[in-house]
């Protein structure tokens, strides 16, 4: 994944906007959570302040990605839709100080950097987007479930047969 490295102060303190597409291929640690690397995540990052005045960047990340559904084991594709603001403090102190007067769970406060990677932000996020266990709503061929279920086979008679071998 290339680096995309930003004073992140100033991106806020500018209100900048930059906006892209990267290949799920190209963000190592999501492909490695997906049944394959294809596909790619369209993401956003937006910087301002908050109502208080603190240097803040909201980051958006969309696109489907492949996952194994943890019910039948089959691929599928998942849409990812996912935005968060964080708000930046100077060093630990600071953003613990912030997080105390914000007082909201819904907002992430993190240590600022003036050689901020931007895409290991942008892929943090689409992280924090998966599910902790995919699954279908409903999945598309249950027969290897259900010849499972039906199937009782006792422990221990299958540790017999192993005895007996």
């Amino acid at each position: 994944m290339s680096a995309f490295v930003i004073d992140a102060f100033e991106f806020c303190r500018n209100n900048g906007y930059k906006e892209g597409v990267t290949p799920v291929a190209e963000m190592s640690r999501l492909a490695a959570e997906c049944a394959d690397p294809s596909g790619q995540i369209a993401w956003a990052i937006q910087g301002g302040q908050t109502r208080q005045g603190y240097p803040s960047m909201t980051l958006s990340v969309s696109g489907t990605v492949q996952l194994v559904c943890q019910r039948c084991l089959a691929p599928f594709g998942y849409a990812l839709d996912s935005s968060t603001m964080l708000v930046l403090g100077k060093n630990d102190q600071d953003a613990d100080e912030i997080e105390e007067i914000l007082d909201d769970e819904s907002i992430d406060v993190i240590v600022g950097s003036q050689s901020c990677d931007i895409m290991q932000l942008l892929e943090d996020e689409a992280l924090l987007a998966l599910p902790q266990a995919p699954k279908h709503e409903v999945c598309p061929d249950t027969k290897l479930m259900d010849s499972l279920k039906s199937e009782k086979v006792s422990p221990f008679a299958a540790l017999k047969s192993l005895k007996s071998e």
